[in-house]
């Protein structure tokens, strides 16, 4: 465990040290495939020039956007065998029906959570996701997360922090959790009318 800790510190360290661009390969390469979360390069640039902070949310959000995409075309050539290393075989056909039913909303959801958004990029090619469903989910729910970061920084400076560890960690589950139950009550009072 100590090893992955060195590995994902080292890493953070090389692309904060290339500022832009760092940003913009460690948010492509971790929407696909990569270990190490853009929020980990996203966050240290923004606090160091808050003026910038909306800029690198941009880079962040089309970078990860571009990666998801990458993902999932890895997922719909040559997905299942990765797939597996992530799902177990017994839940495959479980989790394939639960994506053809709410493909659009787990994209979402694991791209504005943090939930490992690569494995959900690459079940959306699996699992045959629309591709247009796939990127308006994709982009609305990373460009959601990453400027919400950004603006709280420019807003608000290396106080920032606390607000986003609450918010963007434990807090974007009850966030979630509440737009569902709000999506699902709309659905009811509408079936009922």
């Amino acid at each position: 465990m100590e090893d992955i800790f060195y590995f994902i510190e080292g890493t953070k360290d090389f692309f904060v040290q290339n500022g832009a661009w760092g940003l913009f390969i460690l948010s492509f390469l971790e929407a696909s495939f990569f270990p190490v979360p853009p929020d980990a390069v996203l966050l240290p640039l923004s606090i160091f020039s808050p003026d910038k902070a909306i800029y690198y949310a941009a880079i962040t959000s089309l970078a990860s956007t571009f990666g998801g995409v990458f993902g999932y075309f890895i997922g719909a050539k040559a997905g299942r065998p990765i797939l597996y290393r992530f799902i177990k075989q017994n839940n495959f056909h479980k989790i394939e029906d639960m994506f053809a039913r709410y493909g659009g909303w787990a994209v979402a959801i694991a791209g504005f959570t943090p939930i490992p958004y690569k494995v959900f990029t690459i079940a959306s090619g699996v699992f045959h996701m629309k591709f247009v469903t796939f990127f308006i989910a994709a982009f609305l729910s990373r460009s959601a997360r990453f400027f919400i970061e950004g603006v709280v920084i420019y807003s608000m400076g290396e106080k920032a922090l606390i607000y986003i560890n609450e918010l963007l960690g434990p807090g974007s589950f009850a966030l979630v959790a509440v737009c569902a139950v709000i999506y699902f009550i709309v659905k009811k009072l509408n079936r009922n009318n």
